[in-house]
């Protein structure tokens, strides 16, 4: 449990820390969900959702990724972009694709996946940056929702995220201690 503000805390999922097992557990799961909907290739928002879509690409018989980018780093330096602000970072960052990747994703069936959607604001700048370089993005996957303000900012969209999980945000009860928010 970390405490974002007086009035909000959030349980975290660390997916760099949960292990290989539950990583490549998580990932056949989710990628079974996400079979149906003929995927060619997995895209993800760095950091915590790069094991996800290491094992969810694994687990689904495909051999790339693509990786969104929140730090620049110098083979993206002519990226695509698209601004981005997350609940667990501070200030806004953009998300950035490696034009030398946009072969990848154009016209071909993009699944988004990541570790925890709980705003919709890093999954909903994915969209538009894939969507604006030609993907069709067919569904969207997570290990886990947050709370459901995410609904709200993905739209219509909302209806493609497939998640094997769902947990709730927290607020302080008055008395020392956390309730449940699942509205957020």
């Amino acid at each position: 449990m970390v405490s974002l503000s007086e009035d909000l805390a959030l349980a975290l999922l660390i997916t760099v820390d949960v292990g290989v097992e539950f990583m490549e557990t998580a990932g056949v799961e989710l990628a079974d969900i996400l079979r149906p909907y003929d995927v060619d290739i997995v895209a993800t928002v760095a950091t915590m959702g790069i094991p996800v879509a290491i094992e969810v690409t694994r687990a689904l018989g495909l051999d790339q990724y693509v990786i969104l980018h929140k730090t620049p780093k110098i083979h993206l330096s002519d990226a695509v972009s698209e601004p981005v602000r997350s609940i667990t970072t501070s200030g806004e960052q953009r998300l950035l694709f490696d034009r030398a990747r946009i072969s990848d994703v154009s016209g071909r069936r993009v699944a988004i996946v990541d570790d925890v959607i709980s705003t919709g604001a890093s999954t909903g700048a994915a969209l538009r940056l894939l969507r604006g370089v030609g993907a069709n993005v067919v569904a969207i996957g997570t290990l886990v929702t947050e709370a459901s303000l995410w609904r709200n900012a993905l739209g219509e969209d909302a209806l493609k995220v497939r998640a094997l999980g769902s947990i709730p945000v927290f607020r302080p009860n008055g008395s020392g201690g956390l309730v449940e928010d699942w509205a957020g």
